[in-house]
């Protein structure tokens, strides 16, 4: 059974095949995926492809995603969660992103310690890693906020829209947190 995680103001829930719409929303705009090291989606069923890996990597340990959905109403606006997930290793890296109709109003920030509280206490980790592009200011300071440590720079670690990105390696650590 999927793990539905609750905030003051957001449920973290399943992503379904009825979610296409919304992730298609979010993973189209160009804002969105300006910094995420992938291309925007041009098809909805592009965006249906992207429910089917998330569910996929649950099911192989490799990955949990969950979909962002205001208390009180219906439709995501984000999705947030672990990828590169090595359970032997009791590490993951960490990943969101919201539409921007919805950006400046913490809700990630809020999502965010449930999912790393979830990580910890749950999954069991020791080391939740993120990864942001050196121009993305605003994750870099959310991590900051969030008790990350920034680890350094890996050089020409994303691809997106064939040019070559640096990156920020952040971490944080169960026993820090």
């Amino acid at each position: 059974m999927f793990p539905v995680l609750e905030t003051d103001r957001l449920i973290l829930r399943e992503i379904v095949k009825e979610d296409a719409a919304a992730i298609f929303a979010c993973f189209s705009n160009e804002d969105v995926v300006r910094f995420y090291g992938q291309e925007r989606l041009e098809t909805v069923e592009q965006a249906e492809g992207f429910v089917e890996f998330f569910a996929k990597n649950l099911l192989e340990k490799r990955g949990i995603r969950w979909g962002i959905e205001l208390k009180g109403a219906n439709g995501l606006i984000g999705t947030i969660g672990f990828n590169a997930w090595s359970p032997k290793h009791k590490r993951a890296e960490i990943g969101y992103e919201l539409h921007p109709g919805h950006w400046r109003k913490g809700y990630v920030s809020e999502a965010l310690q449930k999912v790393i509280s979830y990580g910890f206490e749950e999954l069991g980790l020791n080391r939740i890693g993120a990864v942001v592009f050196l121009e993305n200011e605003v994750s870099s300071n959310l991590l900051l906020k969030a008790g990350f440590q920034k680890e350094g720079i890996l050089r020409d670690y994303m691809i997106q829209n064939g040019t070559s990105y640096d990156t920020y390696v952040y971490s944080l650590l169960k026993r820090n947190s």
